[in-house]
């Protein structure tokens, strides 16, 4: 591993915990309203998946893409904005938290529906196949997306067809607060895709280097022409409750406090450090450039725009077509 890009990928995972501890902190100042789902404890999938994603590529998320956003690059002043409800946000800031969306990332969403996503990623894959690009849909989705009828639709559909997608199973094992094990007869979601003759592999979550080497290989794959779907599944988990509003009673403290310890950041530092790649003053340089980009990202909301009552039909339809 290049020591540049070790780094690289440090400070992309602590970029995404920093933005997402302020967003705790305007959340409980209701700053940011309406439901927020934080990724905290999750950095690892979205850090390592993205360094096989080019940027002719497409990504489609779903409602915990905070961190796919902030690693696709969409700039945190935007996104902050967009949770904030300003019309500087990403999405005009009529998406919030769960809608995130950058049609020049092609960054399809963050969608509040679960399994809502897998769909979407199918079609762009396929309008990439039918036009002869060689592009790869990365798909990233919760592991109760399987229990949905959208997962086995899209998943057969993407392998008779042999389109281009990279399905990415972020496995933390509930599905809001119901355990996998109480809802699924195959606890092992990689069978589920290798049904449908998909290449399919497990993955550690919690480390940044597995996960993009998995993410490399896979993505090579799938960018190989005629080759069709290749399905990864991540083990992870999240440190923080499934929503605001969740008050976790579904989990014991000390399984929470076990994943903990196989932190993705508190692990890979002390892993740099011994390796030579890492020092305190690097460190240090990093949490502070890390700080100044939230804070910059906090005001940029802060200081913007609410729509207008007058362009709030913009976009809607009606039975008379699309309002001015």
């Amino acid at each position: 591993m290049n020591h540049h890009h070790a780094l690289a990928l440090l400070q992309g995972m602590l970029r995404i915990r920093r933005f997402e501890e302020k967003a705790t902190e305007l959340y409980t100042e209701e700053k940011i309203r309406g439901f927020m789902h934080l990724y905290i404890g999750e950095e690892a999938v979205a850090v390592g998946a993205m360094q096989a994603i080019g940027p002719d590529d497409a990504v489609v998320s779903t409602y915990r893409e905070h961190g796919h956003a902030l690693a696709r690059g969409i700039p945190a002043g935007a996104i902050m904005a967009e949770m904030y409800g300003k019309q500087e946000g990403c999405s005009g800031g009529r998406g919030g938290s769960m809608h995130l969306f950058d049609r020049g990332r092609r960054f399809y969403g963050g969608s509040a529906i679960v399994s809502g996503g897998l769909p979407l990623a199918v079609g762009l894959a396929l309008a990439d196949k039918m036009q002869g690009r060689h592009r790869v849909t990365a798909c990233f989705f919760g592991e109760g997306a399987v229990a949905e009828g959208e997962f086995h639709e899209s998943i057969n559909l993407a392998a008779l067809w042999r389109l281009p997608v990279l399905f990415l199973c972020e496995n933390n094992l509930y599905a809001m607060g119901t355990a996998l094990a109480c809802s699924e007869s195959q606890t092992d979601i990689r069978l589920k895709a290798a049904a449908y003759n998909v290449p399919a592999e497990s993955v550690d979550g919690m480390d940044v280097e597995a996960v993009e080497a998995a993410s490399q290989r896979a993505a090579g794959a799938v960018r190989n022409g005629d080759a069709g779907p290749y399905f990864l599944e991540f083990h992870t988990y999240r440190f923080v409750a499934h929503s605001m509003f969740d008050a976790q009673l579904y989990r014991d403290k000390a399984e929470v406090a076990e994943w903990k310890t196989r932190d993705p950041i508190a692990t890979y530092i002390p892993r740099l450090q011994e390796e030579g790649v890492l020092d305190d003053a690097t460190l240090a340089r990093m949490e502070a450039e890390i700080a100044a980009e939230v804070a910059e990202a906090v005001a940029f909301a802060e200081a913007g725009s609410w729509e207008p009552p007058a362009t709030l039909t913009r976009h809607v339809y009606s039975a008379e077509g699309l309002a001015p």
